[in-house]
């Protein structure tokens, strides 16, 4: 029967993203949380309906990890999957699991990742249809106005995942994802 179910879920297409990802930044910020002992570097991942399931696993993680090697394993692994299927739920997507580092990336999200990093959208051009590339600028200067946000500023935090993700959407070729995540985390397109 678990074979019969593996192979169900294998023919569902799956959404490109990163988020879900051992390398991607909603798990970098889960691991920046878990070593710094900050859970605000996570909670801009996720709606402020789900944050106190989070706090909850962030706090009793933090208690494990303390316990010897093989705890702190489980632990950062239960809490970092908590993070990313909450921050999926919220964006209409089902939670598979957290894809191993090394994970294939469309190289539409690797350049707008690296744009976002260096402020120089120009090598997403040949990537993105022409007549989208006004739009796609116009939510890549969104995002990087709100980049910069001091961590404990929860709310500034989610408004820039708001605008990082209808970038990364658009992108992606995703028109109406903007909506529907700005919605579910409380902010309006």
């Amino acid at each position: 029967m678990f074979q019969l179910i593996k192979r169900l879920f294998a023919l569902i297409p799956q959404v490109e993203a990163h988020c879900d990802t051992a390398d991607g930044p909603a798990v970098t910020d889960g691991r920046r949380a878990l070593e710094s002992g900050n859970l605000n570097h996570a909670l801009k991942w996720i709606p402020a309906d789900g944050e106190a399931e989070l706090r909850h696993v962030f706090e009793q993680a933090m208690v494990v990890r303390s316990l010897g090697a093989e705890a702190k394993e489980v632990a950062d692994r239960l809490f970092l999957e908590t993070l990313v299927r909450i921050h999926r739920m919220a964006e209409g997507v089902g939670f598979t699991g957290i894809q191993g580092h090394g994970a294939a990336v469309e190289p539409v999200v690797t350049a707008a990742d690296r744009a976002l990093e260096t402020g120089d959208l120009e090598p997403l051009r040949p990537l993105v249809p022409a007549d989208r590339f006004d739009e796609l600028a116009h939510r890549f200067e969104h995002a990087r106005e709100k980049k910069n946000f001091a961590v404990d500023d929860v709310m500034a935090g989610r408004d820039y995942i708001a605008a990082y993700v209808s970038y990364f959407k658009y992108a992606e070729g995703e028109d109406h994802h903007h909506a529907h995540h700005a919605h579910a985390h409380g902010h309006h397109a």
